[in-house]
């Protein structure tokens, strides 16, 4: 098997010096064009005059100046829903082979999301882009030889009318190479069983018969599969199991909350790779090992623009106002958040896909996410972003020598005012509540000047909840959101959160 490796890595590294660099302003450009001209004869195309955009000397700037914003619920209204009673041709030629179902982090109704063969595709290559960049990590010749385990949702599609249905994680592994399903595991048929429980348990029984050199999958369900096996088979942690371990890609959500309780199923050091895949696209990968952000695949199918994140460009349910400025990949500066806006070859156009993403390398196209545009906290003038979050959990386990895997929050009115009130999931922290309330407090003053603020105003103070992790997964789970693609929510709405509350209490 190290030869075989041996000839893999040496392809790999082939591939990689024979690919040229790509400029990733002059890829966008040709990327619009091509989405431009292959969607110029459809509904969307014709209404917003895609012929004339291709005429311009000024194609995106007009572009964006031409088609407004969309969100899920008003491209589906107005467009997406014609594909569901037999339209073809709408917003992409013909009709998608697939329907990503997301219901994401901020509701319990699934989103119809449409992937098309061309997404597929992109797809397909930007793993291969991927794949070709472990070339800069100085991997060993034996990793490319091991097995690896995408741990994502099920792979047994819903057939429906003329489609198949189901998450996007699942919709990728059902569509992996030929080449590849010999690495590919858990294999096919366990990959096919729907209920969670029943595939890790399996996937447990079956472990010590794999050889897995990779792991590639969501961290929190990650984590749980790797509980399982550990304590199927009674030993102290995963690479007791699987010893030729070396790489966890990771993708969804930010690995930072997770890194110290997964590290802790470890018994050595492995290099984790950042991955950014949503039910709309292959959007990043990291692709070198001297940082720990993601480059845009910008020559694949995805066109982006970016608008800053400001208050006054957000309304409450996290969708942009009307006139919110955009800007291209060229005029993108560090030290500055960006809600994201893609345009894709499955049809999606001047889409907000949610996220907030913050550029640590302009030449390079580099970006690290940094939130959600709906879990923004800023009910009472706090402006707290997800990282600022995910900074103060990870400041709260180094404070009190723990681990927290899972959190939520709520600006939530008490008699007397706004308190921040979060629910921290650890099994480890053991300290006062009040005690963790006044560090985390402490801690977030020091970090963003608008909180500080917000403290002598209308934001009374903190109150902290300590629960068990496995309430969390209990919640996904009951809300039928359990394994593949799930990220809990971090930041909750006053409603949401009195369901939550009264989950927890029972």
């Amino acid at each position: 098997m190290e030869i075989l490796g041996n000839i893999i890595k040496g392809a790999i590294n082939l591939k990689d010096k024979l690919t040229p660099d790509v400029n990733p302003i002059e890829a966008q450009e040709q990327v619009l064009r091509h989405l431009l001209e292959t969607a110029i004869d459809t509904q969307f195309g014709k209404m917003y005059q895609f012929n004339s955009l291709l005429e311009s000397e000024t194609t995106a700037k007009d572009f964006a100046a031409t088609i407004p914003y969309f969100d899920y619920n008003s491209i589906s209204e107005q467009w997406w829903s014609k594909l569901h009673v037999g339209e073809i041709d709408v917003t992409w030629p013909g009709s998608p082979s697939y329907y990503a179902l997301s219901s994401g982090t901020t509701g319990n109704t699934s989103k119809r999301i449409p992937v098309t063969d061309a997404m597929i595709d992109a797809i397909r290559q930007a793993g291969i882009q991927q794949v070709t960049a472990l070339s800069n990590f100085d991997m060993p010749a034996d990793f490319f030889s091991k097995e690896v385990m995408m741990l994502g949702s099920s792979t047994n599609l819903a057939e429906k009318d003329n489609h198949l249905e189901g998450e996007i994680s699942g919709i990728s592994a059902s569509n992996i190479p030929f080449w590849f399903k010999g690495y590919y595991k858990p294999g096919e048929d366990i990959a096919k069983i729907d209920d969670w429980e029943t595939r890790v348990q399996t996937i447990a029984r079956r472990a010590k018969t794999w050889d897995i050199g990779a792991l590639s999958g969501i961290p929190s369900w990650m984590e749980l599969m790797m509980k399982e096996v550990i304590n199927y088979h009674k030993v102290e942690h995963i690479h007791e199991i699987w010893p030729n371990l070396q790489v966890y890609t990771s993708g969804g959500v930010a690995f930072g909350p997770y890194e110290k309780s997964f590290n802790a199923l470890l018994g050595k050091p492995i290099t984790v790779i950042d991955t950014y895949l949503a039910s709309e696209g292959f959007i990043a990968f990291q692709s070198r090992p001297e940082t720990e952000a993601m480059q845009l695949v910008t020559n694949n199918g995805v066109y982006y623009e970016f608008v800053p994140f400001h208050p006054d460009y957000i309304k409450p349910d996290g969708s942009l106002v009307e006139d919110a400025p955009s800007i291209t990949l060229k005029d993108v500066t560090l030290d500055q958040d960006y809600v994201l806006i893609i345009s894709t070859v499955s049809g999606a156009w001047r889409y907000l896909i949610g996220d907030t993403i913050e550029f640590t390398d302009v030449e390079r196209a580099e970006i690290k996410i940094t939130g959600r545009t709906k879990f923004f906290l800023n009910t009472v003038g706090s402006q707290l972003s997800v990282n600022k979050l995910d900074d103060a959990i990870q400041f709260l386990e180094e404070e009190f020598s723990t681990t927290i895997p899972e959190y939520t929050l709520c600006a939530k009115r008490f008699d007397d005012g706004f308190y921040h009130t979060w629910y921290i999931g650890s099994d480890t922290l053991k300290a006062d509540e009040n005690t963790i309330a006044e560090a985390l407090d402490t801690f977030l003053k020091e970090a963003n000047k608008n909180y500080k603020v917000a403290r002598g105003k209308a934001l009374e103070g903190v109150k902290v909840n300590v629960i068990a992790p496995s309430i969390f997964h209990d919640w996904n789970g009951a809300n039928k959101k359990k394994g593949g693609q799930v990220k809990m929510e971090r930041v909750m709405g006053e409603n949401k959160f009195k369901e939550w509350e009264r989950f927890v209490a029972s």
